[in-house]
């Protein structure tokens, strides 16, 4: 099965999805709001952006959120990890996949707080 690249690469050298072996992998989506374009202030809101993000790419690939197996969280401030926690178990309420967080990052955009990546199983 090859590759396919799913939405539309932007200026950076990345797509935001690629499908191949049975996966989908989903590029760090930062917090912007994507139907605006604008950032908001705080991590809750912009973990559900991210989270946001990564459920219109997984659903393009023709999958859902209950199919993510694999999430990285990247994090300016280790210490908002409580609170960004709150929101993402709101989008894997049973059955969460595996995920690492990583703390004190220095993201693209100096108003991003946090980045989200996420592997999901295409069935």
């Amino acid at each position: 099965m090859p590759k396919k690249v799913l939405g539309t690469p932007g200026p950076a050298p990345y797509s935001p999805g690629v499908v191949a072996g049975g996966f989908v992998f989903v590029a760090g989506q930062v917090g912007s709001n994507p139907k605006t374009g604008e950032t908001p202030a705080g991590v809750e809101s912009q973990t559900r952006n991210c989270l946001e993000r990564i459920a219109a790419i997984v659903e393009q690939a023709g999958t859902s959120m209950d199919k993510v197996v694999r999430v990285t969280v990247y994090l300016t401030d280790i210490n908002d990890f409580s609170k960004m926690n709150a929101v993402y178990r709101t989008f894997f309420p049973t059955e969460p996949p595996v995920r690492a967080t990583i703390g004190v990052v220095a993201l693209a955009g100096a108003a991003y707080v946090v980045e989200i990546d996420a592997i999901a199983l295409v069935e």
